[in-house]
């Protein structure tokens, strides 16, 4: 499974520490991670809680990565933003508990974490504790298990009841504002990791064409 990492501006400090968490657990299980960055608070690309929706939003529809893990202060930004985009699940994962119930259940395709509130000593072993519950072993399964069968069709109403209320990705992009687009995906390794994985070839066209 290709993993993206994307931290917004005022967590931005803490990605090394969320990226070496994140890759202690998922590369040894054969995923790959993918760090989209912010790499620092200094960085000249910014990513507001706005843009990390978006970017999940381009990176989940195109094929560039099959889950994502984001988040902000809270995490509830993120979160909000990235189930704004077609397609993408969020959940809202506070502990390991919140991880293993939003895999078995919702088994989504993104989680949304808090960097500030709570992330205290200590915070980078619950880090871990989140992604060995995430990716270890198969997600969907149901809890409690008799009952994963109505959970597995709850989960295809919603994904119907989605692609009825969304654009599909490729009009967001051409409809959104231009401005946060580019902004979006001006990371200094966006178009190193994306253009080799991404397999949308239309999105990739249109973001190619819009960054010249």
């Amino acid at each position: 499974m290709k993993i993206a990492l994307i931290t917004e501006n005022s967590q931005a400090a803490k990605n090394a520490i969320i990226h070496e968490a994140l890759t202690e657990v998922a590369e040894p299980l054969g995923h790959q991670v993918f760090n989209y960055g912010m790499y620092t608070a200094e960085d000249k690309a910014s990513l507001t809680y706005v843009m990390n929706g978006l970017l999940t939003g381009i990176l989940l529809n195109s094929g560039a990565a099959d889950f994502v893990v984001t988040g902000c202060g809270t995490g509830m930004g993120s979160m909000l933003a990235c189930n704004a985009m077609p397609g993408v699940f969020c959940g809202l994962v506070i502990d390991p508990t919140d991880a293993f119930l939003f895999g078995q259940i919702n088994d989504g395709n993104a989680i949304s974490m808090p960097y500030a509130k709570g992330f205290g000593w200590a915070a980078e072993l619950n880090l871990r504790d989140v992604y060995g519950k995430l990716f270890d072993g198969e997600r969907g399964l149901g809890y409690p298990k008799e009952r994963a069968e109505i959970m597995r069709t709850n989960r295809g109403i919603l994904k119907d009841l989605k692609a009825a209320t969304c654009h599909d990705m490729l009009t967001v992009l051409k409809t959104v504002d231009q401005g946060l687009l580019k902004a979006a995906i001006a990371g200094e390794r966006f178009a190193e990791y994306f253009y080799a994985n991404a397999t949308d070839q239309e999105m990739a066209a249109y973001l190619k064409g819009i960054t010249g």
